[in-house]
């Protein structure tokens, strides 16, 4: 469980300290252009979760994040699995998932600074913008997503069917 931990806390300060900064030099300022046309640092409050979609109220999303969050925590211990490619991706999620939840807690919704300007414009008659602006957290959950999805089976191997079996 140290590396859990390890991991989560390492994301939790690397998220809190890029929202201290963004807050700091982005709030007042605006938009700074890192690559133009697609590379920008644009200071946003998101209310919502993915997408900034909105379906409860704080204190709701403050229940369920915490609560996702203890679920993560108390399946990995339980699990007893102590390898790194299991751990990093629970540890991303988990932290990630606290890094936001201190937003929610102390700011009253969650600080977004990075912001892949793909398109924006019109598709259809509807204004639409392809990314939505996000922060070293939700990266952290993306990240540890992808890697349970895409290392699922050397995440979660198979038992070997002829021990399971006894058959030899």
């Amino acid at each position: 469980m140290k590396w859990f931990f390890t991991f989560a806390s390492v994301v939790v300060l690397l998220d809190q300290f890029t929202k201290k900064l963004a807050v700091l030099f982005l709030r007042d300022r605006g938009t700074v252009t890192i690559i133009p046309d697609w590379l920008k640092l644009t200071y946003a409050e998101n209310n919502g979760i993915a997408f900034g979609v909105e379906f409860a109220s704080q204190a709701i999303m403050i229940l369920l994040v915490g609560s996702i969050s203890l679920m993560i925590a108390l399946y990995v211990l339980k699990s007893g699995n102590r390898k790194t490619l299991f751990l990093l991706p629970f540890s991303l999620i988990f932290g990630g998932g606290i890094g936001n939840l201190i937003d929610r807690l102390t700011v009253g919704r969650v600080i977004d600074f990075i912001h892949f300007d793909l398109y924006q414009g019109t598709i259809m008659g509807s204004w639409v913008s392809l990314w939505p602006i996000f922060n070293v957290a939700d990266s952290a959950i993306t990240i540890g997503a992808c890697m349970l999805i895409l290392l699922h089976n050397r995440i979660f191997p198979e038992p070997d069917a002829k021990a399971e079996n006894h058959v030899r």
